[in-house]
């Protein structure tokens, strides 16, 4: 059964291990996946970390302690994630969930790549250091426009 957002798998339960800052999900077919809250956070869906179009993600770096304050259902076919960095305008559909869980490893270690790339860090303290930058800002891709 799917919907107009393209969902094929269904979760059957949502569990929010705060403590460990990460959300576990499993879904219809069996599927389990557990998500730390920085992967959520730095792969957030909403426009201020995908941005508009292609090409135009933002790189979100020193989230490695960020934690999930609040979990709110958006109607039957998403949640929406409030972190304690105050980061609240991603709508996670389950599908989304879904891929990002199946696809986890791949997209940590391309994470983990563009951060080296760029000489930046997970640990907020390096970001705080880093010259340049504001303490929690992002690195923007080409073409953004954001101003954060």
């Amino acid at each position: 059964m799917s919907d107009s957002m393209g969902t094929e798998h269904w979760p059957v339960e949502i569990r929010h291990l705060q403590a460990e800052k990460r959300l576990e999900v499993a879904f219809d077919d069996g599927s389990t996946f557990s998500y730390p809250a920085e992967l959520l956070r730095v792969e957030s869906p909403s426009a201020e970390v995908q941005g508009h179009g292609p090409g135009q993600k933002t790189l979100v770096p020193g989230r490695q302690h960020v934690g999930i304050l609040k979990i709110e259902p958006v109607g039957h076919y998403a949640i929406r994630l409030e972190f304690d960095d105050l980061h609240d305008t991603g709508i996670y559909s389950w599908r989304y969930l879904y891929e990002l869980g199946v696809n986890k490893e791949k997209i940590w270690a391309e994470y983990l790549a563009a951060l080296q790339a760029q000489g930046l860090s997970r640990d907020p303290k390096a970001l705080a250091k880093a010259p340049g930058l504001d303490h929690g800002a992002h690195v923007h891709g080409p073409g953004c426009g954001h101003k954060h």
